[in-house]
């Protein structure tokens, strides 16, 4: 039965990360859009925190988790995400439903091998600027998608080490429209972006006692991807009827690809806590520079971003027979971010508070968990706009015994 929901949701999945419009941030109109992918619904729960090695869960964050696997595991999550944008005179709202990521892990003894896919990256916007005579309509779509292998390794009892390889793959969409007021047509520009890069990733967890008390240390290396972009123009007339914008007399117009660089990052975390009880930890990521301007001209700039992460849970006894809600695991954290987008100068936070819980399904290893965060992004000064937003998570988790061989025919 679980190989049939496996297979089910594998189909379903790879229709919507083609489909799915996953932001209605105005902030996704620069470079490959809004990065959404912050960790499996049970590390967001915990602020992002990627530093635990699970045997149950899979920890999409570094691959030298992978070999704490002890079953065959396969975890699928989805976010519903209601939005409220506001800017110095106006205030909207939107909401967006996405599946977040797809991932499977077989442990082989001291060497367990992950693979999966997720959407990294949404463009999803609609911006309308006017003028006492002219109108101007901005709308995009699409975004970068990552299908990943990696695998984790077991090199000591207290060191394990862990490698990665993903490739970034998508289409980014984006209209441009322009008119007049009191001439009857305009003028549309559509671009759109094909997108395609390998890179690679690194990990190591290093995990001992402190009297009776677990220490863990996590570190994760990101390389550089390099971005090829295969770009395609079209300009037309434009007309407005009924409210939508009705493009004709296309003429597709000759323009260079570009190459675009997805930042290196270096992230490292340290916590504490007792197994299967409890556990807090703080984790710091750095980013370079990336180069992300895809039309080389919008007057967005990029920095070296930094984002802090502290979280943990709670199980009050996770061998309880008696009472269900002593095995629920409890989780919670908070994360501050520096997007590295920089617009009108003014550098892009983004901060929330996060918290969850992880509901056991009867007395298997699987389990359901549910995650929510409550946070801000972006700023309503130098003319911008701030995005509080809300994310209710949820995932399941199903681990079982695979490729165990027959005693009794």
């Amino acid at each position: 039965m679980i190989k049939k929901i496996i297979l089910g949701s594998i189909f379903l999945f790879s229709l919507q990360t083609i489909a799915q419009e996953g932001t209605a941030s105005p902030y996704s109109y620069h470079g490959i859009g809004d990065v959404k992918f912050k960790g499996s619904v049970e590390n967001r729960s915990m602020g992002s925190v990627g530093i635990l090695n699970d045997s149950i869960h899979i920890n999409l964050q570094n691959p030298a988790a992978l070999n704490s696997i002890r079953y065959t595991t396969f975890s699928v999550a989805g976010t519903f995400s209601p939005t409220k944008i506001t800017t110095d005179i106006d205030t909207q709202k939107a909401q967006r439903t996405t599946l977040d990521y797809l991932a499977m892990t077989f442990p082989t003894g001291k060497l367990s091998m992950s693979l999966g896919l997720l959407p990294y990256s949404f463009v999803g916007y609609k911006i309308i600027k006017e003028t006492d005579t002219d109108v101007y309509k901005y709308d995009g779509m699409g975004g970068l998608n990552k299908a990943f292998v990696s695998a984790g390794y077991q090199i000591t009892p207290k060191f394990s080490f862990g490698a990665g390889l993903d490739y970034s793959f998508g289409k980014i969409e984006r209209n441009v429209s322009y008119f007049q007021k009191n001439v009857q047509n305009g003028i549309n520009e559509n671009n759109v972006s094909k997108i395609g890069g390998v890179g690679f990733n690194f990990g190591g967890i290093y995990k001992t006692k402190i009297r009776k008390l677990d220490f863990i240390n996590s570190a994760t290396f990101t390389t550089r991807t390099n971005l090829v972009t295969d770009n395609t123009r079209e300009i037309g007339k434009a007309a407005i009827i009924n409210g939508t914008v009705i493009v004709f007399d296309k003429e597709e117009v000759e323009v260079d690809n570009t190459r675009l660089k997805l930042p290196s990052k270096f992230t490292f975390g340290s916590g504490i806590g007792s197994e299967k009880k409890w556990f807090v930890g703080f984790e710091s990521s750095f980013l370079s520079k990336g180069d992300l301007d895809i039309d080389k001209g919008d007057g967005t700039t990029y920095e070296t971003s930094v984002k802090f992460a502290l979280g943990g849970y709670y199980i009050p006894k996770y061998n309880s027979f008696s009472n269900y809600f002593d095995r629920i695991t409890y989780r919670a954290g908070l994360r501050y971010e520096n997007t590295g987008l920089v617009v009108n100068n003014i550098s892009i936070l983004d901060k929330a508070l996060t918290c969850g819980l992880g509901f056991p399904l009867g007395g298997s290893f699987s389990n359901i968990n549910v995650g929510f965060e409550l946070g801000r992004k972006g700023t309503v000064n130098s003319g911008l706009v701030q995005e509080n937003y809300m994310n209710f998570s949820f995932g399941l988790s199903f681990s079982d015994r695979w490729f165990v061989k027959r005693k009794y025919d």
